[in-house]
């Protein structure tokens, strides 16, 4: 039987030692990179997230602002000041909206590409996008969303009358496109109709 010398396995077990602790290390590394991925990708669902809620509630005033009887031919006709940042929402809610007037022959243009800037030749009107302020009037948002207003159709057929007439004294049944935004990263549409009793009533 050969004896086997102590100082012949001293460089072996550094050697091993240096492997494992090589391996540990690589292990880990990889590990902080997934973990940094992760958290990226956590980052930046929360941002669209919350650029979607933005624009979401810029759409959700632009259709808050058609509720109501009150101010009718604002609801019926396009009004430069209406898209001001001055037209803040009323608490008793008689808001005008921001309605905007498309030439007729661009309608098409304009509901595809509504990123349409001050000045544009689809637009009859200068002021394109109101600033969102939220539900409250007495609070002053941070975010940049803005949104819009148009009759759904072209002149003569934004709206469904059951007699004649009804276009003229502001009856009947009207179909509105909504457009939100926030900045100019994400847009949003959506559509609604009110029904009107008319001017008179």
């Amino acid at each position: 039987m050969t004896p086997i010398s102590r100082n012949s396995q001293g460089g072996a077990v550094l050697l091993v030692s240096l492997v494992m602790l090589l391996v540990l290390t690589v292990l880990a590394v990889s590990s902080m990179r997934g973990v940094t991925l992760e958290s990226r990708i956590t980052a930046n669902r929360a941002h669209d997230m919350k650029t979607q809620s933005i624009a979401d509630a810029a759409l959700r005033e632009a259709e808050f602002r058609f509720y109501g009887p009150g101010n009718l031919a604002d609801k019926l006709e396009a009004k430069a000041a209406n898209c001001l940042a001055t037209n803040t929402l009323k608490t008793n809610g008689i808001n005008s909206p921001c309605l905007l007037e498309i030439k007729t022959d661009r309608l098409l243009a304009f509901v595809d590409q509504p990123q349409t800037t001050d000045g544009d030749d689809l637009l009859t009107t200068s002021n394109v996008w109101m600033p969102y302020r939220g539900t409250d009037p007495e609070t002053d948002t941070e975010a940049d969303a803005h949104y819009n207003s148009i009759l759904a159709a072209e002149t003569g057929n934004a709206a469904v009358n059951a007699e004649y007439g009804g276009r003229g004294e502001g009856s009947g049944t009207y179909f509105y496109l909504n457009n939100g935004k926030t900045g100019d990263a994400l847009y949003l549409q959506s559509t609604h109709a009110n029904i009107y009793l008319g001017l008179n009533n």
